[in-house]
């Protein structure tokens, strides 16, 4: 018995030593990364996530400078180089996206053939550790609208279509989006809104997570749906009410973890946003940032606005 024993614990520690050689093994490119990328004129923010899936395969997502999340079926890496193609999101022609990278000094650069054959160039570093606080003491409740202007707030274009009347914040159509002067690190949010059939808004936590709004009434919930983090947390139902009702966000994030009460029903529950959303104000994800929200796409209305920033 001893001796089948000792051969018996030699094979599972040969077994186990071997298994985990490749299993564990992680290549330097793995990660997440924030990117920054010289788009339309100007540097704006995306983000890239890189993981194996097996022994030497390795897959990820990828959030341009707008647009939700996409899979990346496949990366291909060559030692400190790595190369990815995708497919268009949201051009009706035009060929696929394709990107060529590689990584110096922990940090990632290199360049993106876009849809339409032009060449954007990129740069990138690993993303922000968020350190999570388990009982947090809360500060001062602060009304962000304040019932009778923007105060507090700036447009970011010209073209703002956003006023106050009887104590309500209207947005009447597609413009400018609406952005706090003062930043924040963890909070919670508490916000009543309502807008019209077929509307589309969206409430940035620090600029660059997109809680969506929007009229997804009677739908399967989807993490591009009401409530959900826009393209990458589905909530858990569809609690949205029919357009034209008021709803009711509550919404907590400490770190990167994200709680939302929606029309009274928790429906995210301190789940962690893997990275910055599509149309976000930067990738600078380990610093505070603005409350944004989201008045380029459709008509909405606020009659309450508060946050409680963490002590």
């Amino acid at each position: 018995m001893n001796n089948i024993s000792a051969f018996g614990l030699l094979l599972l520690f040969i077994y186990f030593s071997m298994v985990p050689s490749y299993a564990q093994k992680k290549n330097d490119l793995e990660g997440r990364w924030d990117l920054d990328i010289e788009f339309q004129g100007k540097i704006q923010p995306s983000w890239l996530e890189i993981r194996h899936s097996g022994h030497d395969t390795f897959i990820g997502r990828f959030v341009f400078a707008f647009g939700s999340a996409r899979p990346i079926s496949e990366i291909k890496i060559y030692g400190n180089r790595f190369t990815f193609q995708i497919p268009r999101q949201w051009e009706p022609d035009g060929s696929d996206m394709i990107l060529h990278g590689q990584l110096k000094d922990n940090a990632i650069s290199g360049t993106i053939l876009y849809t339409d054959g032009s060449i954007i160039h990129f740069n990138g570093k690993p993303a922000a550790q968020l350190p999570h606080i388990e009982n947090p003491q809360w500060g001062k409740t602060i009304a962000l609208f304040n019932g009778q202007n923007v105060e507090g707030w700036y447009f970011d274009s010209d073209d703002s279509h956003w006023s106050v009347s009887n104590g309500i914040l209207t947005n009447v159509k597609g413009g400018a989006n609406l952005i706090s002067k003062e930043k924040f690190t963890d909070f919670k949010i508490e916000a009543e809104f309502r807008y019209p059939k077929g509307s589309n808004s969206g409430i940035y936590l620090r600029g660059r997570y997109e809680v969506q709004i929007a009229d997804n009434f009677g739908l399967e919930a989807s993490d591009i749906y009401f409530g959900g983090i826009y393209g990458f947390l589905e909530p858990n139902e569809n609690v949205a009410r029919p357009a034209g009702e008021w709803q009711q966000y509550g919404i907590t994030l400490i770190g990167n973890r994200v709680t939302i009460v929606a029309n009274g029903k928790t429906i995210i529950e301190n789940q962690t946003i893997p990275g910055i959303t599509g149309g976000a104000l930067d990738s600078a994800e380990g610093k505070p940032g603005p409350i944004m929200i989201q008045g380029d796409h459709g008509p909405i209305e606020f009659k309450k606005f508060e946050l409680t920033p963490i002590n």
